[in-house]
């Protein structure tokens, strides 16, 4: 059963993409370890690793550390788990994380007297991409993904981590209030007041339509994430800025 309430002081972090060349992630999950940071709910919204998914040995094993680290911080705090497209079919590997499917999204949870739904962002998009991301969390393609990885030497997994590389997560999507204004219409819409969402990596908030939409920033673009707070019970996200301490 998923939980129905949104804590105050819960840390939201979206599209890590966490990765061997890229480990800001896995030390932010251990200043939560070490109470450097601290919450009781941490909410990750997705794509938080750059390539996890749960039936490919390979991204596991590339990921093994942080996968321990999520693993027992759960035993110390509530952990929702949104998948996004580059990590699915987790449920095995977090026994003691919400995790929560493209499916069983958005996750509507309340915050005082608001209702607020969060999502990884991937869900209103074109028939082609839709149909894309279906295929690719399919238990059948992705077993035989592993063993065509298996029999080349991690060739395939290797492949899309070197494009993975290139990638920009900062880029600014121009006109990306129409794409806000189109999320902000989906059939769920009337069950919530605030939208919260990543996979766009645009850090922006607009009022649509009488509903909050909020688009967060990527975690791997510079490290932020955000705290839930909260004024005159209104929803307000406050923005950090995650720092390594030296050791």
């Amino acid at each position: 059963m998923s939980p129905k309430l949104l804590h105050e002081g819960a840390i939201l972090v979206a599209d890590s993409h966490c990765a061997a060349w890229r480990t800001a992630f896995s030390d932010f999950l251990d200043a939560l370890e070490s109470d450097e940071i601290h919450t009781t709910q941490l909410v990750l919204m997705g794509d938080n690793f750059d390539l996890l998914f749960g039936p490919v040995t390979q991204t596991l094993r590339d990921n093994r550390d942080s996968i321990e680290r999520l693993n027992r911080l759960s035993q110390r705090m509530e952990i929702l788990y949104l998948e996004g497209n580059h990590d699915f079919r987790l449920t095995a590997l977090f026994p003691h994380l919400y995790v929560i499917g493209r499916s069983q999204q958005p996750l509507i949870l309340t915050y005082g007297e608001q209702r607020i739904a969060l999502l990884h962002g991937d869900l209103r998009v074109p028939f082609g991409y839709s149909l894309y991301t279906s295929l690719i969390r399919n238990r059948p393609i992705l077993f035989c993904l592993n063993i065509l990885n298996t029999v080349f030497n991690g060739f395939i997994i290797n492949k899309l981590s070197k494009q993975m590389q290139r990638k920009n997560h900062c880029q600014k999507i121009q006109n990306f209030e129409a794409i806000a204004a189109r999320h902000s219409t989906a059939p769920w819409t009337n069950k919530c007041d605030v939208i919260i969402e990543g996979h766009f990596h645009q850090n922006r908030t607009y009022d649509v339509g009488g509903l909050k939409y909020i688009n967060l920033g990527a975690f791997a673009c510079n490290e932020r994430y955000y705290v839930v707070k909260s004024s005159q019970d209104r929803t307000i996200l406050d923005e950090a800025i995650f720092h390594k301490e030296p050791r």
